[in-house]
């Protein structure tokens, strides 16, 4: 059974800052990072409990190949999975959390 996605505003820009800063780095980049996040959630919609819950209700997934986590919260009465965070890991960790 899949779940909806919703994706929200924070990991929205996270998402496109963390593509900027890779495609600046090499042209294509970006679009490989962005398809491995979007592999990551897919996983996430068919099984969102397959990976550990780190925080009270907030899992977490880490991204094949980039040094990143989709960090988010389960529905199960809804159905559905908020992606609230796409956290790299080089930043403190103790600003994974915050502002969610």
């Amino acid at each position: 059974m899949t779940y909806t996605i919703e994706f929200l505003l924070k990991a929205r820009l996270e998402l496109i800052e963390a593509w900027e800063w890779y495609e600046d780095r090499q042209p294509g980049l970006g679009d490989r990072f962005k398809n491995e996040v979007y592999n990551c959630i897919r996983i996430i919609e068919q099984h969102p409990e397959r990976y550990p819950e780190r925080r009270k209700n907030y899992n977490e997934a880490l991204v094949k190949v980039f040094p990143c986590l989709v960090i988010y919260r389960i529905h199960k009465r809804k159905k559905s999975v908020a992606i609230v965070s796409v956290f790299h890991t080089s930043r403190n960790p103790k600003k994974k959390y915050r502002k969610m």
